[in-house]
């Protein structure tokens, strides 16, 4: 049952390309389905999220990640009431648009591209779906609905005067010339949840990430909030229990804590609000699927401990080192030579226009790459 602030796909603002829709699944499951049978879907097996994908095959990649973050998304949606299936399509995408190696490479990226426009992921991942995933007859990109394109572009908060009140990305300002997105306003409840289900979700896997990695023990987490009371209920009910098993406990119990308190917050929000249609969300000024004030600033003690123990971890240090080596050599060489892009490029290249064309072209490249093929390209190209 939708609430009345859900978004209705018999409601829906339609896509850009008009289409004949499904006559058994709605236009956000199409939504979902188009983004997982995407390729931009299927590299993200081979992205990092912290540790870069070839160095232990435990750790998340941005696939796994993306996977955790949809089921997250769509038991909070179905909570609230809102639509779980245009809550899971927003939460697959979100991260389509990250280069290889996370953030490390997209600081690269938006480096060697300041003179362009710049980079950014999420402005990469509406890139990807609405013109650089090529696989129908009708149209580039995956032709989603408006809701799942608005989702993609704000559900991290409105963008219209981008980051930091600078301009808008480069991506995202081309395409929302043509196709207006609202970026003005809040995303609808369904974007909003997933993304605080990626904040959930990165916060509990980097902790076990971490601890795998061997950076910091579980004894060290003990001090920190949520995480302390955590390990003492598994101690006390439990003593002497292996450490895998006390690990996965504890953050198990982590994990319920983030969910119920964004739950409890949620609705309570929702009840003082009382929003009568999705607009309502959209307009509130505020989001209102978040955390409590009390276990955002808990988190924010976590993510402390974890940016100087984790990020800033001297191994993680020395692989950022050499992976913005590998972007900051690729970049320019296929700059100064676009006969070296794949031939299925070469059209674009001819199109490219101008030095911004043709850099924003080699940025999209690039940044479509996995850790690993980046690495081997850098390799056939500059030996080593």
């Amino acid at each position: 049952m939708l609430a009345t602030f859900a978004c209705d796909p018999d409601e829906t603002r339609g896509r850009l390309h008009p289409e004949h829709e499904s006559a058994f699944r709605s236009p956000f499951q199409r939504d979902r389905d188009r983004i997982i049978h995407s390729s931009a879907f299927r590299r993200l097996k081979h992205k990092t999220q912290v540790f870069v994908e070839h160095e232990g095959d435990y750790y998340r990649t941005r696939l796994t990640h993306s996977i955790e973050v949809s089921q997250v998304a769509r038991t909070v949606a179905g909570v609230l009431g809102f639509n779980e299936y245009l809550t899971e399509a927003v939460a697959l995408a979100h991260d389509l648009g990250h280069p290889p190696f996370g953030h490390t490479g997209e600081d690269a990226l938006n480096a060697l591209l300041a003179p362009y426009g710049g980079f950014d992921h999420n402005a990469q991942a509406l890139k990807i779906v609405t013109s650089l995933e090529r696989h129908y007859a009708e149209f580039d990109g995956l032709n989603l609905s408006w809701e799942a394109l608005e989702g993609i572009a704000k559900h991290n908060g409105p963008v219209l005067s981008g980051k930091d009140g600078g301009e808008l990305p480069f991506a995202l300002a081309d395409y929302n010339a043509q196709h207006d997105l609202e970026l003005g306003t809040y995303a609808s409840g369904e974007a909003q949840v997933a993304a605080v289900a990626d904040d959930i979700a990165y916060n509990n896997h980097d902790i076990h990430d971490g601890l795998r990695a061997g950076l910091f023990t579980l004894d060290e987490l003990a001090e920190l909030p949520v995480l302390g009371p955590a390990i003492a209920e598994v101690d006390a009910r439990w003593p002497g229990l292996e450490e895998q098993r006390r690990r996965h406990e504890a953050l198990r119990r982590v994990f319920g804590a983030m969910v119920e308190d964004v739950l409890i917050r949620s609705k309570q929000r929702l009840q003082d609000l009382n929003p009568a249609s999705v607009d309502d969300i959209r307009h509130a000024g505020t989001p209102v699927v978040r955390f409590s004030g009390a276990m955002w600033r808990e988190l924010k003690v976590i993510r402390e401990f974890l940016f100087h123990r984790m990020y800033r971890a001297p191994s993680v240090v020395e692989m950022r080192a050499q992976v913005t080596k590998v972007v900051e050599e690729l970049f320019p060489a296929f700059l100064a030579d676009p006969a070296r892009l794949p031939d299925e490029w070469q059209k674009d290249v001819a199109k490219a226009g101008d030095e911004t064309g043709l850099a924003r072209l080699v940025g999209d490249y690039i940044a479509g790459m996995t850790d690993r093929f980046a690495l081997e390209t850098h390799r056939k190209m500059f030996g080593g």
